[in-house]
């Protein structure tokens, strides 16, 4: 392969992986804000573990989404923790809202 083929592949590799932590980064800073904008009790009735912890957890996810040192077993940790508050959390509390 030729020296500028590799260089255009790690140039477009590179700005799939900036836009991959972009849509991460935008995941973790919905489901936080999302968390942060629900009442305490209102996890308390949906029976789900409370305010604080929810905040917690994906505030420490959006702040290491940010650390530009590759932490990407923890990342995806955090990720993961961002969708179960999206799936399951979340929907929960939106029907609070609507009964």
């Amino acid at each position: 392969m030729s020296g500028a083929f590799v260089g255009a592949y790690s140039d477009v590799e590179m700005w799939i992986n900036v836009a991959i932590a972009f849509v991460l980064l935008v995941i973790k800073i919905f489901a936080f804000v999302s968390a942060v904008l629900y009442s305490g009790q209102s996890y308390v009735a949906a029976d789900k573990l409370n305010k604080a912890t929810w905040t917690i957890i994906l505030g420490i996810g959006v702040a290491l989404q940010l650390v530009p040192i590759p932490l990407s077993i923890v990342n995806l940790a955090m990720l993961v923790a961002a969708c179960v508050y999206l799936a399951d959390v979340r929907p929960a509390l939106a029907g609070l809202r609507r009964r």
